[in-house]
C-alpha cells in the first residue's frame, strides 16, 4: 500500500470516528462538517482509484 492510500484510508478512519462521536452527542453542526469531509474524501479516493469499501476498522 502507497503512502498516499494509507493516508486518505486513515483520514477516512478518523473522520468516520469524529462523526459518530459528534453524532453521539448531538452536536448537529459538526456532523455536517464531518459527513461533508467524509465525502470529500470518499470522492478523492475513488478519482485515484482506492477502494473505500470497508474502511471502519
Amino acid at each position: 500500500m502507497d503512502a498516499f492510500t494509507a493516508g486518505i484510508l486513515q483520514r477516512i478512519r478518523n473522520t468516520e470516528a469524529v462523526l459518530d462521536r459528534a453524532r453521539a452527542s448531538g452536536d448537529d453542526y459538526l456532523v455536517d462538517v464531518e459527513q461533508a469531509e467524509l465525502e470529500d474524501l470518499q470522492r478523492l479516493a475513488i478519482e485515484y482509484g482506492v477502494e473505500v469499501g470497508a474502511v471502519r476498522a
